[in-house]
């Protein structure tokens, strides 16, 4: 599949069901129902507004999701958001596609005026749109962790000066505030 014949749009409520599926898909049996869990918690969740749901769509398929909520950073008083999760059908990864709906989300939320976005994820993936360790620049995850994982906490910069202007612990929205998901 060619990323380019994918249309990226933001979720609507009637999504809900695929975007679900799409991640115990793209995870697999047992991680797949735990991430689908997370994700349906999290779009409930009034802690993790503004929420920012965007769907990668061929046809009439949902075939990738990217949820971003919203993150307190204390003491700053800044706009940021946490990255998590990003799923991706098993028939369209390693395709471009992931790369597209990430660049393409991370323009809408500029457009909305978020400064900063966080992800725990893998470092060499996420440091092709510009993510660089977190910790090294003053902002601590939720909870520890580990010295071996510390560069797949990592933050991006959408509004200039933000990194520079603001630190402290980043807080999720409480259904991703739990210590199992900051653990491997």
């Amino acid at each position: 599949m060619n990323p380019s014949e994918a249309e990226i749009r933001l979720a609507t409520l009637k999504d809900r069901d695929h975007v679900l599926s799409v991640h115990r898909i793209a995870f697999g049996d047992d991680e797949g129902e735990i991430i689908a869990g997370l994700v349906a918690e999290m779009l409930d969740d009034p802690t993790a507004e503004p929420i920012h749901s965007f769907v990668a769509e061929q046809g009439e398929e949902i075939i990738a999701h990217v949820l971003f909520t919203a993150v307190r950073i204390e003491p700053s008083d800044v706009s940021a958001q946490i990255l998590a999760p990003l799923a991706v059908l098993p028939d369209h990864q390693r395709s471009g596609l992931g790369t597209k709906l990430v660049n393409e989300s991370l323009v809408q939320l500029d457009s909305n005026d978020v400064e900063l976005v966080f992800v725990l994820g893998y470092p060499d993936y996420y440091s092709r749109f510009g993510f660089a360790a977190a910790g090294a620049q003053g902002f601590e995850a939720p909870y520890l962790i580990l010295p071996k994982n510390a560069d797949a906490w990592m933050v991006k910069e959408l509004k200039s000066g933000a990194i520079e202007s603001n630190h402290g612990t980043v807080r999720c929205c409480a259904a991703l505030d739990q210590p199992q998901y900051w653990q491997e």
